[in-house]
């Protein structure tokens, strides 16, 4: 099966993706799945195309240069455009030559946008979707789910919430059959690893300095550090487990920036762990109340196991009780796997779809 991509945003994850893909070509063409990247676009290079795909050695050196257009510019049958405006990816983006958008570009999480009308357009082309962009899922999934049924394409997005640890596959394989009234998770990697570090010793400026010089943090942590990227995730995760219609105003939030140093260590000296959690509670009569804020740990608390940027979550379930997945929940290498996983999966459902047609 052939799957054409088209990168909108070429920043770590879709760098990585081009590494993995690199990386798994022969894995990928043992089960069948010819991938090539016909479309990139990004505010650094412009738009190149080439529908018989770019080399993915050229787009690994455009990403070494700094994200440069010289090496795309060599490229036999590529082609660069300097025009990035919003109605030229759009136009790109709804080219016969893409099947798949690979959507991973800094968003507004107010707005959603751009990666918003990126996946609506895809979608309303009948281009399937992929995307690791946590804004346009926790905003607006139910209307992409419609225009996805309209047209036939899949929008798929478990990088969105434990980054390359698979969460959502789980609740849609592994735990089916079991009911869950609840969860509470570690899933922001960068102020689990500064609470880790201030727990050391370090001071919040430190810590967070050295979070970002480790790729963990963006220059700007405020989404971090405030609470505003794990309430995005909780919506996601809570409309995916009960289609619950949780918008982002319903989850009350609180981040780590409410705590002092001392509060970390003295609590630390109680045997005794601060953590930004994001949970949610499903009730009897169907409603759910959610939150993100700080919360003290006992020692042995399984979530604890999540130190550094591991992300951690325990979903309350009727027949296994609680159940605890931990993985990594930061990295590129990471983020662009659940991007790979999604492309795995959906190659699984147009294969499975055809043999459904010519049944």
């Amino acid at each position: 099966m052939e799957l054409k991509l088209a990168l909108v945003g070429f920043g770590g994850v879709n760098q990585g993706l081009v590494e993995l893909l690199k990386k798994k070509r022969a894995m990928l063409g043992a089960a069948g799945l010819d991938v090539s990247v016909t479309m990139v676009a990004d505010l650094r290079l412009g738009i190149a195309t080439n529908p018989r795909g770019i080399a993915l050695d050229v787009l690994d050196e455009t990403a070494r240069r700094g994200v440069d257009a010289e090496a795309l510019r060599r490229d036999p049958g590529t082609l660069v455009s300097p025009d990035v405006g919003l109605g030229a990816v759009l136009k790109a983006i709804a080219s016969e030559h893409v099947d798949v958008v690979i959507e991973a570009t800094f968003t507004d999480p107010n707005t959603g946008e751009p990666a918003l009308s990126h996946c609506r357009t895809a979608l309303e082309c009948g281009k399937h979707v992929i995307t690791t962009n946590k804004g346009p899922i926790a905003l607006a999934q139910p209307a992409l789910a419609r225009i996805a049924a309209q047209s036939g394409a899949c929008v798929m997005y478990e990088g969105t919430v434990m980054s390359g640890t698979p969460v959502l596959r789980q609740l849609a394989t592994s735990l089916r059959g079991c009911d869950i009234s609840g969860f509470a998770g570690i899933l922001n990697g960068t102020s689990n690893y500064v609470l880790g570090e201030v727990e050391a010793g370090a001071s919040f400026d430190a810590a967070i300095r050295d979070a970002q010089q480790r790729g963990y943090a963006e220059a700007n942590p405020a989404a971090d550090v405030n609470g505003s990227d794990v309430q995005l995730k909780v919506v996601i995760l809570a409309n995916a487990l009960w289609n619950a219609g949780l918008k982002r105003g319903d989850v009350t939030c609180r981040g780590i920036v409410e705590l002092t140093e001392h509060d970390v260590r003295a609590a630390a000296a109680e045997r005794m762990s601060w953590r930004l959690i994001g949970s949610a509670v499903r009730h009897p009569d169907g409603t759910v109340t959610a939150s993100v804020e700080p919360r003290k740990l006992p020692t042995g608390h399984p979530l604890l196991a999540a130190s550094g940027v591991t992300n951690a979550i325990t979903f309350d379930t009727d027949v296994l009780g609680s159940v605890t997945i931990s993985g990594p929940g930061a990295g590129r290498e990471e983020t662009a796997f659940a991007i790979l996983s999604d492309l795995i999966e959906l190659a699984d459902r147009i294969g499975t779809a055809s043999h459904e047609v010519a049944a």
